[in-house]
């Protein structure tokens, strides 16, 4: 057995004068890969900070082993008194040989001034800082916020190769699947461990739950809050999520030909009848900022319905193309025709808005109703929507935790009347309920989607197109961002974009329809993939118990044996299953 690092033994931590955790105990092993999930405002970094000895807690016993060295990534890297970003970088006690080597490979500028830097080249400096003291245990809180994909899977790929271990908080699924084999979930100062990476989590999750309703009902207790998500059920945001991918499969194959030729949350999102088909037409379009070009005869025709992706390396020109679009810059040369019924809102979760306002004042200037899709609402059911507790309505939206605040700030943008929605980086500091709501709103909203994410899950799941940029070319393809990787892996190098505006030609088509056992096992594949949800979530409920090993090791050995061959043909299932629909969607096209 992997020997363990670190313990935290029934920890109490106290703020003012209530517990924000008590009785909270936690073991380390030497190779855990662990997601920590909750929700914002659980604790999450809060817990880090006591795992890394640089909070003090109120009960409870932390110990560690002998010269154990633990690194932690914070969410703002503090950078006030340095004056470039290499001086924070060696600030943390590496060699300087080790910082330069990591810093060339993570792209960061030694030279850069640290006043004036962005937040991903902030975020470059605290990564190459954490990651060159070669640390026992890496604690990440939201290590891909403000990262382009490029450096998202360069990070990837090194902690992979690593042998430290990792706690991990993100927001980013792809990553915590990729990286992660043990899950830690802080829910109501309660922290519960399961031997499954993320991407067995809500499998997990949703047995919990069940298990925990069915002891509520036993013992006749009140049932929790309505807006706690265990009780709006996991089983049922998946069957959500799996119609929401069918519906976003039939976008893109509209999109395609145009080409060519309930409930997490409920939420009402305004969206006015545009009169056009047609919002924004870019033809032949180009732009110098200096000595750089990055656009030049860019062309893309944004219709109504479209959800559109921009991804592309940080300063690629990504908000500076959405400022194109919307008006607010002139290109070199080009035409930009829009809609004369255009308008959009723009949700950038700038929290300047927030400072000195109550969450009341934020959502409805001080009043008690706000109108939303043409129908008046209480503020405390809008509020509920988006999964708060009415209690904080008078409370200074300052005091909320950064998650907490975007969502905040969704919330009251979300019911702005428009037809045209424009996200900047939208998954920054959210949780993964939050995201899940974003998703459900976007795939309700009856406008267009221009969204700049590097977030490929989230991107997967929510766009009809894609939209890439590199500084030097550019690439328009419908789809999501696996789509899109897809062709550019076989069309051009890796790093290389596809500078045309023509779309990909599609091969001819041998039939109009799938197979009759391919349709058969389209049809099938939606109740197989939960069944064996539940076959796992069942053994990683028995596995969790901490006292089985010791109990009887050969029924772990053989739950364990059992959990690799489920594992494996649920991911073997949901992948046909992709495969399927997308072969679908082509021969329909």
């Amino acid at each position: 057995m992997p020997e363990p690092i670190l313990t935290l033994e029934r920890i109490g931590l106290k703020t003012g004068a209530d517990w924000l955790f008590r009785d909270l105990s936690l073991t380390i092993d030497a190779r855990d890969r662990v997601a920590l999930i909750g929700r914002n405002g659980a604790g999450k970094s809060t817990l880090l900070k006591i795992i890394d000895g640089s909070l003090a807690f109120d009960e409870g016993r932390r110990a560690t082993a002998s010269g154990l060295r633990i690194g932690r990534l914070e969410q703002d890297p503090p950078l006030a008194g340095f004056a470039t970003l290499g001086d924070y970088a060696l600030a943390g006690g590496a060699e300087p040989h080790q910082v330069a080597a990591l810093a060339d490979q993570l792209g960061m500028d030694m030279a850069r001034i640290a006043a004036t830097a962005s937040g991903g080249e902030r975020r470059r400096a605290a990564l190459v800082r954490v990651l060159a003291d070669a640390p026992d245990l890496l604690l990440l809180d939201e290590p891909t916020n403000h990262l382009d994909i490029a450096a998202i899977e360069w990070l990837e790929g090194w902690l992979e190769r690593s042998r430290c271990a990792l706690v991990v908080i993100s927001h980013d699924r792809a990553f915590l699947t990729r990286l992660t084999k043990n899950c830690l979930w802080l829910d109501g100062g309660t922290l519960r461990r399961a031997e499954v990476g993320f991407g067995g989590f809500e499998a997990w999750a949703e047995q919990v739950a069940t298990e925990e309703e069915r002891t509520r009902q036993r013992l006749d207790t009140k049932l929790r809050a309505e807006e706690h998500w265990l009780q709006r059920g996991v089983t049922a945001r998946r069957k959500r999520n799996m119609g929401r991918l069918n519906k976003l499969l039939e976008l893109r194959q509209t999109r395609r030909a145009l080409d060519s030729g309930p409930t997490v949350a409920r939420i009402a999102t305004q969206a006015e009848d545009p009169g056009s088909k047609i919002l924004i037409d870019a033809k032949n379009i180009s732009l110098t900022l200096g000595d750089r070009v990055l656009l030049k005869d860019f062309s893309l025709r944004v219709r109504k319905g479209d959800r559109i992706g921009i991804i592309g390396p940080n300063g690629a020109g990504k908000t500076t193309l959405i400022r194109l679009l919307l008006g607010q810059m002139e290109p070199d040369s080009g035409t930009i025709t829009r809609a004369a019924t255009l308008n959009p809102t723009i949700i950038d979760q700038q929290r300047q808005r927030l400072k000195g306002r109550t969450v009341r004042e934020v959502l409805a200037d001080g009043g008690e109703w706000l109108e939303v899709n043409g129908v008046k609402k209480h503020v405390a059911g809008h509020l509920k929507d988006y999964l708060f507790d009415a209690g904080v309505l008078d409370a200074a939206a300052e005091t909320l935790s950064g998650g907490e605040q975007s969502r905040l700030l969704l919330a009251r943008e979300f019911a702005t009347p428009s037809n045209l929605m424009v996200l900047d980086e939208p998954t920054n500091d959210l949780d993964m309920e939050t995201l899940d709501l974003i998703e459900e709103v976007i795939g309700d909203y009856d406008g267009t989607v221009l969204l700049v994410s590097h977030d490929r899950a989230f991107l997967d799941r929510v766009v009809t197109m894609i939209v890439a940029l590199d500084g030097s070319g550019w690439d328009v393809s419908v789809g999501g961002w696996s789509d899109w990787a897809a062709r550019r892996a076989d069309a051009v190098p890796a790093g290389k974009a596809r500078a045309s505006a023509a779309p990909t030609p599609s091969a001819p088509k041998k039939s109009s329809k799938l197979s009759y056992k391919d349709a058969r096992a389209l049809a099938e594949l939606p109740g197989r993939i939960d069944q064996l949800g539940q076959d796992i979530a069942a053994r990683e409920a028995a596995l969790a118990d901490p006292d089985l090993y010791a109990k009887n090791p050969q029924r772990f050995a053989s739950l364990t044996a059992e959990l690799d061959r489920l594992r494996g043909d649920l991911e073997a299932a949901e992948l046909r299953w992709l495969e399927l629909a997308e072969m679908e969607e082509k021969l329909a096209g």
